[in-house]
């Protein structure tokens, strides 16, 4: 995959908690790695209008005059709220103005608009949130992470899919070896959601290596890790909860006498990069996967590292064509 071709992404400049500050900062880390970037920067004149004087050539300010609120009903926001700088980002990616589409604004919005606005890939039954985890090994993919409390087994057979194109596409994966995440290895163990689509999965995806348990999620046994939104969901935020303690337990110790000061400025450059390792803002954001086009969801509290990466995965999964691998591995499956 070449960096060479130009490749355009839209932005939401006023979405999450530290906008615009934070990601008018993130997109000028991303204009500076990236010559072949360009950037469509949603929001008020006022926010985005000086800013795109400064990055002429680069960036262009698409005015809006409406922001969707944490608190507010996506689907209804999304639905009025049409000069809103998230639906109308994802409504350039649906014109064909802009390849891809970033926020760090609400994650419903954001998945009501993509869905509503952007629309499907034809056949596909549910569009997933997937994310990158780190492991022992190269990091993997898991999905659903919460798009999707309630699964059929398909639905989950079409995660896999759509996971295993992003592996490719994004981590340079060629053949990821896709799990689905259960309670035991057996096949006849988990619930008869899990029990069902091992088996399908068992027919249908060659790389198929069987079921992980929680236990084994960072291990790196599997490329693509495929599970239900509201589980998903639910070892995510256990995963991130028990990375943030762990780091702070060990800062702690290493800071707690004079000695352990000393052992700490010298293991700090290990540190800083088991920090980054670990750190979610290391991977961008999350990729709604199986809408027409390439919506990438940011945490609320993004930081500019978080937005650069986040716009970074965006043209990689541009460049890599990865709504056209997508279609075509659900139209082959279906």
């Amino acid at each position: 995959m070449s960096l060479a071709r130009p490749v355009t992404v839209a932005v939401d400049a006023v979405g999450g908690d530290n906008a615009p500050g934070e990601i008018l900062s993130g997109i000028a880390l991303a204009l500076s790695d990236d010559p072949a970037l360009h950037v469509l920067i949603t929001g008020p004149a006022e926010v985005i209008d000086p800013f795109c004087a400064d990055h002429p050539g680069r960036t262009t300010p698409v005015v809006t005059t409406e922001i969707i609120e944490m608190g507010e009903h996506p689907a209804n926001a999304v639905r009025t709220k049409k000069d809103s700088s998230i639906v109308v980002g994802s409504r350039l990616v649906k014109e064909g103005r802009a390849e891809a589409f970033f926020s760090a604004g609400s994650t419903g919005a954001c998945m009501a608009a993509a869905t509503l606005v952007i629309g499907r890939i034809k056949g596909v039954s549910r569009p997933a949130i997937a994310t990158v985890l780190p492991t022992a090994g190269p990091p993997c993919v898991m999905l659903d992470v919460g798009a999707n409390a309630d699964c059929k087994a398909q639905q989950l057979v079409q995660f896999a899919h759509m996971g295993a194109a992003y592996a490719t596409v994004v981590l340079g994966v060629e053949k990821p070896r896709v799990a689905l995440l259960n309670i035991g290895e057996e096949p006849t163990k988990g619930s008869a959601l899990a029990q069902e689509t091992y088996a399908l999965l068992t027919e249908q995806m060659p790389d198929f290596v069987g079921n992980v348990e929680g236990n084994d999620v960072l291990v790196g046994v599997a490329d693509v890790i495929v599970t239900d939104g509201f589980t998903g969901n639910v070892a995510l935020k256990l995963l991130e909860g028990t990375s943030r303690v762990l780091l702070g337990q060990v800062k702690a110790a290493m800071t707690a006498n004079a000695v352990s000061t000393l052992a700490a400025a010298l293991l700090k450059p290990a540190m800083v990069r088991l920090k980054q390792r670990l750190d979610p803002d290391t991977y961008g954001g999350a990729p709604l996967l199986g809408i027409n086009g390439i919506s990438i969801i940011g945490h609320g509290s993004s930081n500019s590292t978080a937005v650069a990466n986040a716009l970074r995965v965006a043209a990689s999964a541009a460049r890599g064509g990865l709504t056209e691998k997508i279609t075509a591995a659900i139209s082959s499956a279906n």
